[in-house]
């Protein structure tokens, strides 16, 4: 850490004595995105600059992706001018995001233009799908340059963008004049540029949730004015949501706030957190169809929970100060795991989910969580350690590598933190006592504290006395057979299984399009037959059934996913035959099960109080209606 340290200040020493130019007049950057439906970007950028060698380079680490996800392969059309002459550049062979030139005599101006070939397919994070024929989000990461040697926080850029005809905005930048071509932004560091996505598109619209000294926005843009169509009622529930948020942490670090929300069906699906906004993107009809919406109920929650823990308040490992230096993601169970934890309680708190659908969710991840067979050689720390090569792994054998468990199984880890709080202070203390101290502060502008682990230690002593150290490095550290479900059970409540789908359940399988059979056969399968992992040690890895192969048939009849069910229930009559297709090749697989269909759900432990409950009970009297 300190050796990270003396190097940052001694690149920041040498910047402001070599470049000094730079931290007086900003880069400007021109977007072009009129092509955006052809899912290409242009872009231009005037750089100051002083006559000899200089090092360009192309953001690498993203905050919030945590990982190496620049998408440099998508970089295309790079060319260099000084003085109207071309200027050549040279990739450094080893630093493939590196760009070296030679500044020509006299020029104090370096043109750079390139364009940036957005996916077609879906992808991970801002490398991802981000355009359509009828929206784009513009992730100004994507298309800019900058001077090795500088520091992000430091370096201003001047932006500026156009758009298709017709196409309408949002972003948290300042617009300097509404209604310009091309539209200009109010300069501000490499840092909040990269920190402050555009959405655009032609269906768009503006849901004011507050107004006042700090407004809160959904800007949501769709592909058909269909899409747009958010009923009143769940406006009033992300308007619960901002009330939610404030009684919850008790201070906003923002000046603003916009959900910038896509809906697509051609898009990357995911959220990523920002200072004052989100970059959250989701199914086409998530507002309109009630299974999307029950799916993507807790994704708002989650990316603005994440203003207070991962943007204002952020482990120091996530903080280098430098989007070319890697990360480090120990303490992703705080970052990710303490949000998802939070992100859920707030979608309850807010009526985004009813409190019998939030425990149906719970009850689903818990399930997943405790079939993760993974954990009997990761634990979970190195789930959070190994995040940038986690989030690029694939769905199939995903129970026997585990993926990124530190968001899931950190949020049964973090209720038990919750029930440990309310029992040693009976109940005079509870986790949100902890939130408001540590992500709390004062109200104001964007601004990053650090935390290492001996402070999230610290932050929960000081709100109840205990072991806190041991609790968290028996979980974190240790291979377990087991989930963690000691906070379900100390909540009132304990992990069941039925034979009917939960209400959460047949929403998560309809908007997948799949049969998630994990619980009685051990497979995941999809509306197609293709069955996307099989959990080890089940009935049908027993039987010699593998991931990526594709159902053809159940008891000699053709699969569908109804088909399967009746297998299922017809399970202590009858073996149940799979008919599967691997690649060229046929195979037949008889399974030994007789269980009937299982699905997750919790019950209730009547000699418990009902702690759940009251974990989800609304801290936030419901906020008066305003806007639009």
């Amino acid at each position: 850490m300190q050796t990270r340290r003396l190097r940052l200040a001694a690149a920041a020493l040498l910047f402001c004595a070599a470049s000094v130019a730079l931290a007086e007049t900003p880069i400007t950057l021109e977007v072009d995105a009129r092509e955006a439906p052809r899912k290409i970007f242009h872009a231009k950028l005037s750089i100051p600059v002083r006559t000899g060698p200089l090092t360009l380079l192309y953001p690498k680490w993203m905050p919030g992706e945590h990982s190496p996800t620049g998408p440099i392969a998508d970089l295309a059309g790079l060319k260099m001018s000084a003085g109207g002459r071309p200027v050549p550049w040279r990739r450094d062979p080893i630093d493939m995001y590196a760009f070296h030139v030679e500044v020509p005599a006299g020029a104090d101006v370096l043109e750079v233009s390139l364009d940036f070939l957005s996916p077609a397919g879906s992808g991970i994070f801002t490398s991802g799908s981000s355009a359509t024929d009828q929206l784009a989000l513009i992730s100004w990461n994507q298309v800019l340059l900058y001077p090795e040697g500088s520091v992000p926080d430091e370096i201003p850029y001047a932006a500026s963008l156009r758009l298709p005809p017709g196409w309408k905005y949002a972003s948290s930048l300042t617009t300097l004049h509404e209604g310009a071509e091309p539209i200009g932004f109010a300069p501000v560091s490499l840092t909040m540029l990269v920190d402050s996505p555009v959405l655009a598109g032609i269906h768009f619209r503006t849901v004011t949730l507050t107004e006042g000294p700090i407004p809160h926005r959904i800007q949501i843009a769709a592909d058909s004015e269909a899409a747009l169509a958010m009923p009143p009622e769940e406006i009033a529930r992300y308007r619960n949501l901002v009330a939610e948020t404030g009684a919850l942490f008790g201070a906003r670090h923002y000046r603003h706030y916009d959900f910038l929300l896509t809906l697509s069906d051609h898009v990357a699906h995911f959220g990523l957190e920002h200072h004052e906004s989100s970059d959250d993107r989701t199914e086409e009809r998530s507002l309109v169809d009630e299974d999307d919406r029950r799916q993507m109920a807790g994704l708002l929650p989650h990316e603005m929970a994440h203003s207070w823990n991962g943007k204002y308040r952020r482990p120091a490992g996530l903080q280098p100060g430098h989007f070319q230096e890697p990360m480090r993601g120990d303490l992703l169970w705080v970052y990710e795991g303490l949000t998802e934890y939070l992100g859920q309680v707030l979608t309850a708190r807010s009526g985004l989910l009813t409190p019998e659908q939030y425990r149906e969710s719970l009850a689903m991840t818990a399930a997943a969580m405790d079939s993760q067979k993974g954990r009997s050689w990761r634990p979970l720390v190195d789930t959070a350690v190994a995040a940038q090569v986690l989030f690029q792994s694939r769905s199939d054998w995903a129970a026997w590598r585990r993926g990124t468990d530190f968001y899931e199984e950190s949020e049964l880890l973090w209720l038990e933190a919750d029930t440990i709080i309310r029992h040693e202070s009976t109940s005079r203390h509870t986790l949100d006592d902890f939130c408001r101290l540590f992500h709390g502060g004062q109200t104001g502008p964007p601004k990053v504290v650090p935390y290492s682990f001996e402070d999230v230690l610290a932050g929960l002593n000081q709100v109840v006395p205990y072991d806190w150290k041991t609790f968290w490095t028996s979980h974190l550290d240790a291979t377990t057979p087991r989930a963690p479900l000691d906070g379900i059970a100390a909540s009132g409540w304990r992990l069941a299984y039925g034979p009917e789908p939960t209400e959460m359940q047949r929403s998560a399988e309809a908007a997948r399009k799949e049969l998630d059979a994990r619980y009685s056969i051990g497979i995941i399968v999809e509306d197609d037959g293709d069955i996307s992992d099989v959990i080890p040690d089940s009935p049908a890895a027993r039987a010699g059934v593998g991931p990526g192969v594709k159902i053809v048939a159940v008891n000699g009849r053709r699969y569908t996913r109804d088909v399967l069910r009746d297998a299922l229930k017809a399970s202590g009559k009858q073996p149940i035959e799979l008919l599967v297709e691997n690649g060229d090749f046929f195979r037949s697989h008889r399974l030994e099960y007789v269980g009937g269909e299982r699905y997750p759900r919790l019950e209730r432990d009547e000699s418990k109080p009902d702690v759940l409950s009251q974990i989800v009970r609304p801290l936030a009297a419901t906020p008066p209606k305003t806007g639009k």
